[in-house]
């Protein structure tokens, strides 16, 4: 590390560590409450998750009946908008679930089976759930890489940018203090000099 020895310098690199030091608590905070997020997002998925399984445990007993039916279910169902908003978390803006929209085609309640809308319900609610994990994880995916570019300026500022103010204030410090001793050494030689001079003249 090149720097320049002097007062000035020492000014600079001192003004310089003091931004650093000023600015690393905003990054370590930003960094923290990303990490919290993460950790609640993540659990959030996973009670959908586990929903969405609870959700499928129960429709078993009765889905096998459909496959021989000439109905199909999705022909009567199907998403036409998943409604989302945005929520800021320390800075970055992540989707959060609204709902869903669905598109129900109109049956003959006469025509079709008397389970059909039993059915319905239950694929409705499967599909909300899964489209809302799908959301947490959108969110997940986009506070993660900002977690790892706050890390990585953590980092910076603690392991790399603040060691080197650090160091170019120590060096610069010890150059000014040595030049200053060795300023005194030539102020007192001189002095001895002048002093030996006068002392030969008064002896004449």
């Amino acid at each position: 590390m090149k720097v320049k020895p002097s007062k000035g310098e020492l000014k600079r690199q001192r003004d310089v560590l003091r931004r650093y030091e000023r600015f690393l608590p905003t990054l370590q905070l930003k960094k923290q409450q990303l990490q919290m997020e993460v950790l609640h997002q993540v659990i959030l998925l996973e009670e959908k998750k586990q929903l969405i399984a609870k959700k499928l445990s129960q429709i078993e007993s009765w889905v096998g009946l459909l496959s021989g039916e000439k109905i199909k279910i999705r022909e009567f169902l199907d998403i036409e908008e998943v409604v989302t908003e945005h929520k800021n978390i320390a800075g970055v803006d992540i989707p959060v679930f609204s709902q869903v929209r669905f598109v129900t085609e109109e049956y003959d309640l006469f025509l079709t089976p008397i389970w059909l809308d039993s059915a319905l319900d239950a694929f409705k609610e499967i599909l909300w759930l899964q489209e809302e994990a799908r959301i947490i994880e959108q969110g997940i995916v986009l506070l993660r890489q900002e977690l790892r570019i706050a890390t990585q300026r953590v980092n910076l500022f603690e392991k790399v940018k603040i060691p080197e103010a650090q160091e170019a204030i120590r060096i610069i410090k010890i150059y000014i203090g040595d030049q200053m001793a060795n300023s005194v050494g030539r102020s007192k030689i001189a002095k001895r000099k002048i002093e030996e001079y006068v002392s030969a003249g008064a002896a004449v």
